[in-house]
């Protein structure tokens, strides 16, 4: 891994001595962003004074106290460093933020967290995983892998890893795994080795304006790839001819079409059991112990990214049973044989279809109950009809009002705005308060039975993920 010396001289930063570098610091305005977290993470593992500002306290941000870093909650200049070398930011912290003008105005070296992430891996082999969807998981699996392994690896992912109860571990090893944004266009500051492009559906319109636009930062990402890198994206992606890349394989599902296939797919009490195919390469027996066959396929692209690195097949199998998954992603907060709770943090309809339709097929005969959360105005009105359309697969939908993250309020854009949209005749749109107070009514009302033989589904990117530990409360309670 690069030293922080070869950092600070990338961004065009004078080098320290090293007795300096702690002393010197490194501010982060957004630091409980999951991707922010990850490059706070990094620093502070390499011994360089991390701390940073965000708009409310979470788990995470407990987290990132618990190992040694100063986080506030207050938008004030009173409150930051201002010893520091370097302040980072991501672009959901908006123009007018107090501590933002003060650091630009007061000649501090700003910039994004992109451009610290092209710093860190200028030097390092990279394996750059993009797609609108299936990278969070696909990039955890690729980092376990090499970790399990012992090949090594430093991981930069956008989710927390249940094996490490972390999104950002370091080792010895140059190799970077690196979660490819591609809000803000982010990811055309990488250079991958190895790139995997998972997805290419429509998104962040607010940022492309088209689709067509969207699909050209892909192309444009796959261009990036060292000479004699590797491109693998999943077969059937639109405008999959103009993707770049010396040496390219594709991998879908079942599709024997591609050059990275599964075959003989077996389910058992929400395992999956399966052989890889690929040209003159049969990897039999793999156990992938997550729920989501949309998760078959996102392993099929990390086993690839292994076997690519020559690691040995007994070990990436291995690897592949030992792994736990990710936080939100199909994650199971209560599962049994009378009850399911999945988790996720699916926020696009072609997440929520793979969603909802993994987990019916794995508990087809039980209830499908999906609170939704949509995130952002804008995805919303540009993804209105995609949402109503896939929403309707579940029997009963329940959605949150929206969560604006970065976003001011639109006129007209709201969550009714997917409700009048749907078919299905069970549909509401509640606020967080009454969700909880309906959950109760609902077990209070069939207290001999409660939520018995159902499959409930929370999703979304924003904060729903608060009510997690409220919900399996009310939906397991004695009764």
């Amino acid at each position: 891994m690069n030293n922080y010396n070869n950092i600070l001289t990338y961004l065009n930063l004078p080098p320290l001595e090293s007795d300096k570098q702690a002393a010197a610091g490194i501010y982060f305005l957004g630091i409980g962003g999951i991707g922010m977290s990850a490059l706070a993470r990094y620093f502070n593992s390499i011994g360089v004074r991390v701390s940073g500002y965000d708009k409310t306290a979470t788990p995470l941000t407990q987290q990132l106290i618990a190992e040694g870093i100063n986080i506030h909650f207050e938008d004030s200049v009173v409150l930051i460093d201002k010893a520091v070398q370097l302040v980072v930011y991501t672009p959901a912290v908006p123009n007018n933020h107090t501590e933002l003008n003060f650091y630009q105005q007061n000649n501090y070296k700003v910039v994004k967290r992109s451009a610290v992430l092209e710093a860190i891996t200028n030097r390092s082999f990279n394996i750059c995983i993009a797609g609108t969807h299936g990278k969070t998981t696909t990039s955890a699996m690729v980092a376990h892998i090499l970790t399990h392994s012992k090949f090594g690896c430093n991981a930069f992912l956008g989710g927390v890893a249940v094996n490490y109860n972390t999104n950002f571990w370091g080792s010895d090893k140059n190799v970077c795994v690196v979660e490819a944004d591609e809000y803000d266009r982010s990811f055309l500051k990488l250079s991958p080795d190895v790139a995997v492009v998972s997805s290419m559906d429509p998104d962040h319109l607010d940022i492309y304006g088209t689709a067509e636009n969207m699909e050209q930062a892909f192309i444009d990402f796959s261009a990036r790839i060292r000479p004699g890198g590797l491109l693998l994206s999943k077969l059937g992606l639109k405008r999959e001819a103009e993707l770049k890349g010396d040496h390219q394989l594709s991998y879908h599902l079942e599709n024997d079409k591609a050059d990275v296939f599964a075959a003989n797919i077996k389910m058992n009490k929400g395992s999956y059991h399966f052989d890889v195919i690929t040209k003159g390469w049969i990897l039999k027996e793999v156990v992938l112990n997550m729920g989501g066959l949309h998760n078959i396929e996102n392993v099929l692209a990390a086993i690839s990214v292994a076997h690519h690195l020559q690691i040995e097949d007994a070990k990436i199998v291995n690897a592949v049973a030992a792994f736990s998954g990710v936080k939100r992603r199909f994650e199971y907060i209560v599962k049994t044989d009378k009850l399911v709770y999945i988790d996720d943090y699916a926020h696009h309809p072609e997440e929520l279809r793979a969603l909802i339709t993994g987990a019916k097929k794995l508990f087809a005969n039980k209830k499908c109950i999906l609170i939704f959360q949509p995130h952002l105005f804008s995805r919303t009105k540009d993804l209105a009809d995609g949402f109503a359309e896939v929403l309707d697969m579940a029997d009963e939908i329940i959605l949150l009002e929206i969560y604006p993250a970065r976003e001011l309020p639109m006129k007209g854009v709201s969550s009714e705005m997917i409700i009048e949209r749907m078919h299905s005749e069970n549909k509401m749109v509640l606020s967080k308060e009454n969700l909880l107070k309906h959950l109760m009514q609902e077990k209070e009302a069939h207290v001999e039975e409660g939520f018995e033989g159902a499959l409930i589904i929370s999703a979304g990117a924003g904060d729903i993920d608060t009510l997690i530990e409220p919900i399996k409360k009310i939906i397991t309670a004695d009764n």
